[in-house]
């Protein structure tokens, strides 16, 4: 960092015009990142409902209706007026800009499965044109035929639809998150930083974080899909990292201050506190990298957001910021709004609550890791699942358009259960089909030799699905009665799957599939993402701490916490609670288990944040000559402060997402804005003196081959 401290006192201007031109460049293909945003990616496309899928669109040209319009005619639907409305309805959805083409009940032979079980609603399919923008023409579909036409009551859903609704919310939820966080937390920085002048030094590096952000976004969008959840990441992340750092290198820099010129006092700053920066930073960009062991595209997204702007972020800290103060210098105390000196102080709240907690560490321990098995505990009966429209709010439109589904149609049309046989004889298709009929949950199956239910053939049906054989293979529909994104369909695909047959191959997809298999995606791989989130995290702070112990203890109480908080979302969204504080949201009887692997990952990586925050000072004092207990107490005093702000104004941006009105950003933001403050509060300034005082001195052992491998690496101090 030596270079570093003297490049920005050198040459601050320099340093500070070079980051605002490559800002503005960075910025003019950033917000183009906006509209190529996706409000899908939960699927796994390598998984075998992924390859389903693939074979259904490359090989039977079929594609999956973009939209779903529902027609309810208040009288029959096979009625001569009814059709006469069903025909100008399709010409109104033909008609919209981005339609290629439209089924429905009539089209296809007047099935029963598309019509109601009071005969009065059926199903219009359309498909949308292969150019045209799909939430834009979903969005579209929903404002031009949602509602009253011809004494008809219709109803817009489908994938597009869902997702042009879920933008429209989030556009709208971040205008009025930030709205609340951004006064509220100016005020905050405004004590915290006790001068207006320097309470703007963060707006500084969550400016270059965000904007660094948005550019790589567009990057990515021009790779790969990329989910529009991000966006919420990259406002609260860039803010609340762009605080932590700049908390941490003014208060350095005031303390230094006293004794040393603006100059020196600057390069002191980023020689440590800047240190600390980019260790802290480093680790929490390793952190979010574990979300990139996951198949599904909405958290490879956070992977790259979350490392974008931690490396912004750091740079904003490390180069921009040490820059401005150095061209400010004492000018940064203008305006106080503090009494007396804004110097840190050598004593005061946090070393007195230090001193105190390790008078009495076994007590602490024991009562503090009570409470934390408590809320650990609200988390053992958990469900988890994945989002459908309910997370909407209860009024939206779409949720009315799948409650239509839901309660008045016996089968879920939309949303078979797709199998793709290899070369199946006439017996092999017909034994199959035998058997997938009498499974509970299955209406009927449909395939080349016709509709089969409960066991009975009708081969009346076969040249409806003559199109369901192609080079060899064969397609076979089994039409459910159940929401195919639920523990009932994923149990029925499973008794699918399990299924005995001479057919050599046999692939199951289709909507329930997919759903199944998102959810394995995320199962099987979160071993791996846990085992490298506690690997990394602790060979990086072994080389940032010298120590064998600290690592170790860094990790499981974090883990603990996160149990905490997974307990406490569990019986806030699965189980309704806390709706006077969060507002309503709809309750399925699961958490969405993507949402929850975010909140988690997202935690452990600020926690890391606070952690190495701490043990740089304690370290720093230790390395001086100072006893353990007297380096943890000092410090606590001079980052508790630091710390606890921070958190508090993090976790106000990100509590404010709780006013959205999609239930998955409540979740995110309160979980994390929980998950921090919890860490912030009870884990640092009572569990870490405690814990640090009961080890001692061991608390900075390690073998000498290791401290010769961290001195060999130069990170010995």
């Amino acid at each position: 960092m030596n270079a570093v401290a003297k490049l920005v006192t050198r040459h601050s201007k320099w340093v500070l015009f070079g980051f605002i031109a490559l800002l503005a460049l960075s910025t003019v293909w950033g917000f183009q990142s906006f509209g190529q945003l996706k409000a899908a990616g939960y699927d796994d496309p390598g998984s075998q409902s992924g390859v389903v899928a693939r074979i259904l669109t490359e090989r039977f040209k079929e594609s999956t209706p973009d939209a779903i319009i529902l027609a309810d005619f208040h009288r029959s639907a096979d009625a001569p007026s009814s059709s006469g409305v069903a025909r100008k309805l399709t010409d109104r959805i033909q008609n919209i800009p981005g339609v290629k083409s439209v089924t429905s009940y009539y089209s296809l032979g007047s099935p029963a499965g598309l019509r109601s079980t009071d005969g009065k609603e059926v199903y219009f399919f359309a498909y949308f044109d292969a150019k045209a923008d799909y939430v834009k023409t979903g969005l579209l579909v929903q404002k031009r035929i949602d509602g009253w036409f011809h004494g008809a009551r219709v109803y817009a859903a489908g994938g597009s639809v869902i997702s042009s609704s879920i933008n429209e919310h989030i556009t709208k939820d971040i205008a009025t998150a930030e709205s609340i966080a951004i006064p509220v937390t100016i005020g905050l920085l405004v004590l915290a930083f006790g001068s207006i002048a320097a309470s703007g030094l963060p707006f500084i590096v969550a400016a270059v974080a965000a904007l660094g952000t948005f550019f790589a976004l567009y990057v990515a969008t021009q790779i790969a899909d990329t989910s529009i959840f991000a966006i919420n990441l990259v406002t609260g992340l860039a803010l609340g990292l762009g605080i932590d750092y700049a908390l941490l290198i003014v208060n350095r820099y005031r303390e230094e201050r006293v004794n040393r010129s603006v100059t020196e006092a600057v390069e002191v700053a980023v020689k440590t506190a800047g240190r600390t920066v980019f260790f802290s930073g480093f680790t929490v960009a390793i952190v979010m990298l574990a979300l990139s062991f996951f198949p599904q595209y909405f958290l490879r997204t956070f992977a790259v957001t979350g490392v974008a702007t931690v490396t912004f972020a750091v740079l904003g800290a490390v180069l921009v910021l040490p820059a401005v103060i150095h061209l400010m210098g004492d000018r940064i105390n203008k305006f106080k709004v503090l009494r007396g000196d804004l110097t840190p102080r050598e004593t005061g709240l946090w070393e007195r609550v230090s001193r105190n907690v390790m008078r009495r560490p076994l007590p602490v321990l024991f009562v503090v890791l009570l409470a934390l098995a408590g809320l650990a505990s609200l988390g053992k009966d958990t469900h988890y699942g994945l989002v459908d429209d309910r997370i909407l709010p209860k009024h939206s439109l779409v949720v009315d358009a799948n409650n239509q589904v839901r309660t008045r149609f016996s089968g879920r049309e939309g949303t078979p259960i797709e199998l793709i046989l290899g070369h199946p004889s006439q017996n092999e298709l017909i034994d199959l089909t035998n058997r997938l009929s009498k499974i509970d949950h299955v209406i009927r199956v449909q395939s080349p030799i016709g509709i089969t239910q409960d066991g009975l053939l009708d081969t009346g049906y076969a040249p409806a699905f003559t199109s369901f054989t192609r080079d060899g293979l064969t397609r076979v529909q089994a039409i459910t009665d159940i929401d195919a994104r639920s523990t009932a369909s994923v149990n029925l695909v499973e008794q699918v799957r399990g299924l005995k047959t001479d057919i050599r191959y046999v692939r199951v997809g289709g909507a329930g599939a997919s759903y199944t298999d998102s959810l394995l995606g995320i199962s099987n791989n979160l071993p791996r993402a846990l085992w490298w989130l506690a690997l990394a995290t602790m060979v990086l702070l072994f080389f940032f701490t010298g120590s064998v112990l600290l690592p170790i203890k860094a990790v499981l109480l974090n883990l603990l916490s996160l149990a905490a908080t997974m307990g406490f979302l569990t019986w806030v969204f699965q189980d309704g609670n806390l709706k006077w504080l969060i507002g309503d949201f709809q309750t399925t009887g699961t958490l969405d288990s993507s949402t929850m692997v975010l909140v988690a990952i997202i935690a452990f990586g600020l926690s890391m944040d606070y952690e190495l925050f701490l043990l740089s000072r304690i370290k720093e004092q230790h390395d001086k000559g100072q006893s353990t207990i007297d380096s943890v107490s000092f410090g606590l005093q001079h980052s508790g402060r630091i710390i606890t702000t921070a958190a508090l104004v993090l976790a106000v941006s990100f509590y404010a997402f709780v006013t959205s009105g999609v239930s998955i950003i409540k979740l995110l933001g309160l979980g994390v804005a929980f998950a921090i403050l919890l860490d912030a509060t009870v884990v640092r300034a009572l569990l870490v003196p405690a814990l640090m005082r009961l080890f001692g001195e061991f608390n900075w052992w390690a073998p000498r081959w290791m401290k010769r491998l961290q001195k060999r690496a130069g990170l010995d101090h």
